[in-house]
């Protein structure tokens, strides 16, 4: 992919900062792959490792996801049988360290990090942070709490970016990082709650 991946345009010192809208693009196109791999291919594929660095980029900054190496498939509707933990830490669902067992809703709780990822422009667990903001979907849910939740948009955008887009993202990244598995959208819902 011509513009390498999302990663190398979020972190550290990129040599453009995406746009409000091209984010939402990324997020979307990345929302769709993963409906196609959970549900549309002939069999259920979990990737097991959504993240910003799996994320490539295209001519026209669409996001599409990369790196099957960790990859999973499953006939639909059977259930898991591998209890080995592979991901990235940030982005593991809780509920993998005790069931070992990839589902599309740990994808779903990956894609949930990625998202907040990209609207504030930080790592799901920046070490140089203070302690309360180490974590961030916690920093987030925190933000969501007081009721300042549109203080965690990347601030490198200077403020230009769809307030109304931005509540719609946060609240889809937040619920697809719920604790329990079965609080999270499947990824069709999500792509819905996108389109609006």
């Amino acid at each position: 992919m011509r513009n390498g991946s999302l990663d190398k345009y979020l972190f550290e010192q990129p040599k453009r900062i995406l746009s409000w809208e091209q984010r939402f693009k990324i997020i979307k196109g990345v929302a769709s792959g993963l409906v196609y791999l959970h549900e549309e291919w002939e069999q259920t594929v979990i990737h097991r490792d959504v993240k910003a660095g799996n994320v490539l980029l295209d001519n026209q900054m669409n996001g599409r996801l990369g790196d099957f190496g960790l990859a999973k498939l499953y006939e639909h509707g059977s259930n898991p049988s591998t209890t080995r933990v592979v991901g990235t830490l940030g982005y593991l669902a809780p509920e993998l360290t005790r069931t070992g067992k990839p589902t599309t809703s740990s994808d779903v709780y990956a894609f949930g990090a990625l998202v907040l990822e990209v609207v504030c422009g930080r790592r799901p667990i920046e070490v140089k942070a203070l302690p309360e903001e180490l974590v961030l979907v916690e920093w987030v849910w925190e933000r969501w709490r007081v009721g300042n939740v549109l203080a965690v948009v990347d601030r490198r955008l200077g403020g230009v970016f769809d307030e109304v887009e931005a509540l719609l993202v946060v609240k889809v990244g937040l619920l697809c990082s719920a604790e329990a598995p079965e609080e999270r959208p499947s990824m069709r819902q999500v792509v819905r709650y996108l389109e609006r």
